[in-house]
């Protein structure tokens, strides 16, 4: 069995991706860790979650570039990026790359 090095280097970001993303939300949004770690790629974000307001949408960004090292471009953000939690993490997937 071989393992394609691109392939595996997208999984992994991917990987630190969610991670990441499941942290900011706990620290952040003050969610319970618990609440978060059920969430899947279809779990809508923005409009449904009462914590995921305008607000707290920059506090994350800030959050994510810290957490990650990096740099979100106001164009690197759009509505569909906080619609779900899947489309959040891919966000965040690319701009580790």
């Amino acid at each position: 069995m071989s393992h394609h090095p691109l392939k595996t280097r997208r999984d992994d970001l991917h990987l630190i991706a969610d991670d990441s993303l499941r942290a900011s939300l706990v620290a952040v949004l003050g969610l319970s860790a618990d609440r978060v770690a059920k969430f899947d790629d279809e779990t809508l974000l923005f409009g449904a979650l009462p914590e995921l307001d305008s607000m707290a949408v920059a506090s994350l960004l800030t959050d994510f570039e810290d957490r990650l090292g990096i740099h979100i471009d106001d164009e690197d953000v759009d509505a569909e990026s906080f619609e779900t939690f899947g489309a959040l993490r891919d966000m965040l997937a690319r701009k580790l790359r």
